[in-house]
């Protein structure tokens, strides 16, 4: 496309589930280097600003299929926010209220629950977590217990009595750690109830991020398989809180999603 006096543009929609922003651009669109130009208009100061974008393309068997980039241009296989962020986009674009899109981690169903203006609630199965046995990772002469878990994607689950100051710091320097050689999401978990957990989130290709949906049910299932909670559990983080609930083996993940702007970007 081509903007103001003629220069050659990129059209994009941004939403936010929960705090954690992404971008929604036709995957059509997409320039030659497409992991570079994510990491130019994901930039908060030089960019857009946003944790991601997911790129959208037509699908035979799904309302869409999407192709995430982190904000620093790497792929990844999904992120439940960004998911949700695009059944808001197809929900206000077509309005239909049950939608397909097929992930990086197969085909997800989310089903709006409730609508409000801009901001539309959806429950999206997850399909099974793989929560393993709690480890120990060595840091140096420090060691950390946690569980991996995986949703498709991996993340590492850290249960504290308290968030300590140094918390990033450390979810970074596990994410360097030979144990994980994807790379793996990092959760700091604190259990307040039964029901109630209070999470931070540390993702790859982003660093802290205000939500996840994939860290959030990462969480709960890990709490669930350390006897921490029950479900549903509702996972509270500074962008706000989703409910993850449990049938069987399958995971369900409740949380809005809100559209924030639409415009173009100058390529």
């Amino acid at each position: 496309m081509t903007g103001l006096s003629g220069i050659a543009t990129i059209p994009f929609v941004k939403a936010s589930a929960c705090g954690n922003d992404f971008l929604l651009i036709e995957g059509a669109l997409a320039p030659p280097d497409r992991g570079g130009f994510t990491r130019r208009i994901c930039d908060r100061h030089e960019g857009v600003g946003a944790d991601g974008v997911e790129w959208m393309f037509p699908d035979a068997s799904a309302d869409v299929e999407i192709r995430l980039l982190n904000a620093d241009g790497s792929e990844a296989e999904i992120s439940g926010n960004g998911t949700r962020s695009v059944a808001a986009y197809i929900c206000q674009e077509q309005g239909k209220e049950k939608i397909t899109i097929r992930t990086g981690a197969g085909v997800k169903t989310c089903t709006l629950t409730a609508r409000r203006d801009q901001e539309y609630e959806f429950e999206m199965e997850m399909g099974k977590a793989g929560v393993e046995k709690e480890i120990t990772i060595k840091l140096g002469a420090r060691e950390v217990r946690g569980r991996p878990v995986s949703l498709g994607n991996p993340h590492f689950v850290i249960f504290v009595t308290e968030f300590g100051e140094n918390w990033q710091a450390q979810a970074a320097e596990i994410q360097r750690s030979a144990e994980f050689k994807q790379g793996v999401n990092v959760e700091v978990v604190v259990a307040e109830g039964v029901h109630d957990l209070q999470a931070r989130f540390f993702e790859r290709g982003v660093g802290e991020t205000r939500s996840s949906g994939t860290g959030s049910c990462a969480a709960a299932m890990a709490a669930i398989a350390s006897g921490k909670a029950e479900s549903p559990v509702r996972v509270e983080a500074p962008g706000g809180a989703q409910v993850v609930r449990s049938e069987g083996q399958r995971v369900f993940l409740r949380g809005a999603a809100r559209m924030v702007c639409r415009g173009e970007f100058f390529l």
